[in-house]
């Protein structure tokens, strides 16, 4: 099991470190490059930055993963779709934004009704799945069963996460960074999950499930850690909405089909941070018209106050994996 997810990681990676130079030729010539918002004085020097790098992770990811997949596999099959679907949102955001060259692109209720659409699906097919319904963890591996409330907590859970990852979309490395970590994290999540369960019970099926779900979030690491290499400071290439919303939409899905919801709060905390300090921002100044922070996001936040772009990429990152750590703590507890 251990090898098949060495291999997939290995095998994602390469494909993206490959497939890189090739997408940022063809965005070049498609002329496809970010329009940097106004009044983001910092990343002036940023416009024109080829965007739509979310393919470099979407596509390697996808294809290693079906090859590789085996056994049960609804679950994980699922999550692709969703990840799949979540990108195709952002693919025609940022589609818009290149072919009118302003950082508008889908209107707000546009992106949001495509965004629920896919998050009711999901989940009406988790509370009519055999192996979720409505149970869920509660931080860590003890079963609750929440009725009918698993329908809004996963619909708010995917409106929340890619939404979130999406405003944390801001610096060079800070999504893809975080994302990496994130979904390794999960990964881990969904297999001592898997193991308790089973101890308890729980059907060979299961197991094969959480396995494949696994090896999905494994791959999509592989492929973001190919994109960072290109994305890190200064960046070659953004991921642009596609890659944004795809991660997190993917992560969600992971975290929702291993029963392990809650978890998200933990694992994606400063993804989290990033959604309130605009939520709290907006509520203030629409109040008082006063601004809690420099610049919202919070990463902004931190920009404006001085600090290099770098360094809070760093920062979050670090932040993230202590907090993936306390998330695996957890279930092993």
């Amino acid at each position: 099991m251990i090898e098949r997810f060495l291999f997939g990681f290995l095998l994602t990676f390469l494909f993206g470190i490959i497939l890189a130079p090739l997408v940022i030729k063809m965005v070049k010539k498609l002329k496809a490059k970010q329009t940097i918002l106004f009044y983001v004085e910092a990343h002036k020097q940023k416009n024109g930055t080829p965007t739509l790098g979310g393919l470099i992770f979407i596509l390697p990811s996808a294809a290693i993963f079906l090859v590789l997949q085996s056994g049960e596999s609804k679950l994980s099959i699922m999550a692709l779709i969703v990840f799949l679907c979540y990108g195709l949102i952002g693919f025609l955001d940022d589609f818009i934004k290149i072919k009118t060259h302003k950082n508008m692109g889908l209107k707000p209720y546009q992106k949001i009704i495509g965004e629920l659409f896919i998050a009711i699906f999901v989940s009406i097919f988790v509370y009519k799945n055999v192996f979720l319904g409505t149970n869920i963890y509660f931080f860590g591996t003890s079963e609750v069963n929440i009725g009918y409330f698993v329908v809004p907590l996963i619909i708010f859970a995917f409106l929340a996460m890619t939404n979130s990852a999406n405003l944390s979309d801001g610096l060079d490395g800070l999504c893809g960074g975080v994302s990496f970590v994130s979904l390794l994290a999960i990964s881990v999540v969904c297999i001592i999950t898997a193991n308790a369960q089973m101890e308890m019970g729980q059907s060979g099926l299961y197991f094969q499930e959480m396995n494949n779900l696994s090896l999905l979030g494994v791959c999509a690491s592989g492929g973001v850690l190919a994109f960072l290499c290109f994305n890190s400071f200064p960046a070659k290439i953004f991921m642009g909405d596609t890659g944004s919303l795809s991660l997190g939409g993917l992560i969600c899905s992971l975290a929702c089909f291993c029963g392990q919801e809650l978890m998200l709060l933990i694992i994606c905390f400063v993804f989290v941070l990033s959604a309130v300090s605009v939520i709290i921002q907006v509520l203030h100044y629409k109040r008082t018209k006063k601004r809690v922070f420099l610049m919202a996001p919070l990463h902004h936040h931190f920009e404006k106050m001085g600090v290099k772009e770098t360094k809070i990429v760093a920062i979050y990152i670090i932040a993230t994996i202590i907090t993936s750590g306390i998330s695996v703590s957890l279930i092993l507890i």
